[in-house]
C-alpha cells in the first residue's frame, strides 16, 4: 500500500511526492511536457493537470513544478491522492531500459587534508556543481546522503563539492578506525541510487546566482576585487585540500577583510597561517595595499 509524503523544499512552485521506497535507481529525470514523459505514464498522467509545468523523478520522490494559476495548497492533497491511485493500481512510474538497471559502479577513495580532524572523500563522479556546507543532521534537507552520514556518532560536520564530500570528525575517534567504514558506505549509498544532493532543493540556484550577482555589483571596487582574487586563485586551492572560503565583508576603514571557512579548511589548525601568511600576503601585493589584514569569522 503505497501512501506518498507531501514535502515542501527551497523553491515555493515545487513540490515533492516522497515514496517509503526508491521508485528509480542511479537515474534522474525531468520532463518538460507529456510528450518528453513517454518513459513516465505517471507522469504522463500528471501531465493532463493544467498546473503542471515540470516533473522530476529522482530516488525516492517525485518532485512537481507548478505554473502559477494556482497554490499547492489547493491541488496538493489531490496530487497526492492521484498519485496513490495510480501506485497503488499497480501502475508504472518509470521505465528504464534493461541496461540502465544494474548498479553502477564507483569508486570512492579518502585524501588526507591539512585539517588533521577532517578526510576527503573522493567519488568517480561529478556530484554537484554548487558547494554546500552542514553543520547538523537538522540541516540537512537537500542532502540525503549528509543525514545518513550524521547517524554515524563520530561524523561532526559534512561539505560535499564538486566530486568530493569532505567530513569533519569529533576526537572520539580515530581516522584509522573509521574511514573504511565511512568509504563503504559512501560508496554503496551512490551505487545503490542514494540522493547526494536533491536536485528539487537546488532548482533555485539560477536565481540565487542573479542574486549573487546582483549583491557583487552593489558592492565597492576594492571588494569586487577581493572577491575575484579569492575565486580565481584561493579557492581552487583550498578545494584541493577538501575546503572553502567564502568573501564576507570588508571594511575600508580598517582595512579588515572577513571571510567564511568551510569544509576541511574550518577550524584546521594550520588556517591562521594560510590565511595570514598566504592569502592576506597575495592580498596585499595584488592590491598594493600592505595594511590589509585577512581574518575568518568562523576561526
Amino acid at each position: 500500500m503505497t501512501n506518498v509524503t507531501i514535502k515542501e523544499t527551497q523553491n515555493p512552485s515545487i513540490l515533492k511526492f516522497e515514496f517509503e521506497d526508491f521508485i528509480t535507481q542511479n537515474e534522474s529525470f525531468e520532463f518538460k511536457n507529456i510528450d518528453e514523459a513517454k518513459s513516465s505514464p505517471l507522469a504522463q498522467q500528471l501531465f493532463y493537470l493544467p498546473f503542471v509545468k515540470t516533473i522530476y523523478i529522482s530516488g525516492n520522490f517525485i518532485a512537481i513544478e507548478k505554473y502559477n494559476i494556482v497554490e499547492w495548497e489547493d491541488v496538493k492533497d489531490a496530487v497526492a491522492e492521484q498519485i496513490n491511485t495510480f501506485a497503488n493500481n499497480g501502475g508504472t512510474i518509470i521505465t528504464i531500459e534493461e541496461n540502465k538497471t544494474k548498479k553502477q559502479p564507483i569508486t570512492v577513495y579518502g585524501e588526507t587534508t591539512p585539517n588533521p580532524a577532517a578526510l576527503k572523500f573522493v567519488v568517480s563522479r561529478m556530484l554537484t556543481k554548487n558547494a554546500i556546507e552542514f553543520k547538523n543532521i537538522d540541516d540537512t534537507a537537500a542532502s540525503p546522503l549528509a543525514k545518513e552520514l550524521f547517524k554515524f556518532s563520530y561524523v561532526k560536520e559534512i561539505f560535499i563539492d564538486e566530486n568530493y564530500i569532505s567530513v569533519t570528525k569529533y576526537e572520539i575517534n580515530n581516522w584509522e578506525e573509521i574511514t573504511l567504514e565511512l568509504r563503504s558506505f559512501i560508496k554503496q549509498f551512490i551505487e545503490n541510487g542514494g540522493i547526494v544532493l536533491d536536485e528539487s532543493m537546488r532548482v533555485s540556484t539560477d536565481k540565487q546566482e542573479k542574486s549573487k550577482t546582483a549583491e557583487f555589483d552593489k558592492l565597492d571596487v576594492t571588494s569586487q576585487q577581493i572577491i575575484n582574487i579569492l575565486e580565481e586563485y584561493v579557492k581552487p586551492a583550498v578545494a584541493a585540500d577538501g575546503g572553502n572560503i567564502i568573501f564576507d565583508s570588508y571594511n575600508e576603514k580598517d582595512k579588515i577583510v572577513k571571510v567564511i571557512l568551510q569544509g576541511a579548511c574550518s577550524g584546521c589548525p594550520s588556517s591562521t597561517f594560510t590565511l595570514k601568511s598566504g592569502i592576506e600576503n597575495m592580498l596585499k601585493s595584488m592590491l598594493n595595499d600592505e595594511k590589509i589584514q585577512v581574518e575568518a569569522v568562523n576561526a
